[in-house]
């Protein structure tokens, strides 16, 4: 019964996390879309240049661990408004999975110097990369709840080739970034076009 109670608990976290996730994300983009407009900020760039910017904000923001992933979210949901919603995602996914190489890299490099080995979420994913390989980091870059930099550093300790990470990577954030493009606008459309 207990561990029924535990898994309620855990599975009821997880979603409160993805409707923050979304939330942030959502405001984000609000707050991003809100400055645009009032300092009349055009949107006049060619498509290169939107879709460049994307994957470098991209690439940095997975890069680091400082700058916040709603803001890159964000970011791909404005930019979504004004060019094609599946290239943004294709191009930020992109980015996003060289980006994520940097937690791969310091996994390869040694496990000791950063994560211990009994900590319960360590031991979970490495349960899953060791059992399904390349599709257990699609999932762990599809899902927005657990951080991706576990599965990242995790690959890296266990010494999965390159060749396999990065399109694994991808193969989660492309999916992932269009259902949150979409969901965003939606959230967005729903928002704009309501008289409270």
């Amino acid at each position: 019964m207990e561990q029924k109670e535990n898994k309620t608990i855990r599975w009821t976290k997880l979603i409160l996390a993805f409707v923050f996730f979304v939330g942030v994300s959502v405001g984000f983009g609000f707050l991003i879309q809100w400055l645009f407009s009032n300092f009349k900020v055009s949107f006049n760039v060619p498509q290169w240049l939107a879709l460049l910017t994307i994957f470098v904000v991209l690439l940095l923001v997975n890069l680091s661990l400082f700058v916040p992933l709603p803001f890159g979210i964000s970011l791909m949901l404005v930019a979504a408004n004004h060019w094609n919603p599946v290239l943004i995602a294709l191009v930020g996914a992109l980015g996003a999975g060289l980006g994520e190489f940097s937690g791969y890299f310091f996994g390869y490099l040694g496990k000791k110097i950063a994560i211990n080995e009994n900590t319960p979420s360590y031991k979970m994913v490495q349960g899953w990369i060791r059992k399904y390989g390349m599709w257990a980091i699609a999932f762990l870059s599809f899902q927005p709840v657990i951080p991706f930099e576990i599965g990242g550093f995790i690959a890296g300790v266990a010494r999965m080739p390159v060749r396999q990470f990065l399109p694994a990577v991808w193969i989660g954030k492309f999916p992932k970034y269009i259902i949150l493009i979409y969901l965003g606008n939606t959230i967005f459309h729903f928002f704009l076009h309501r008289n409270f």
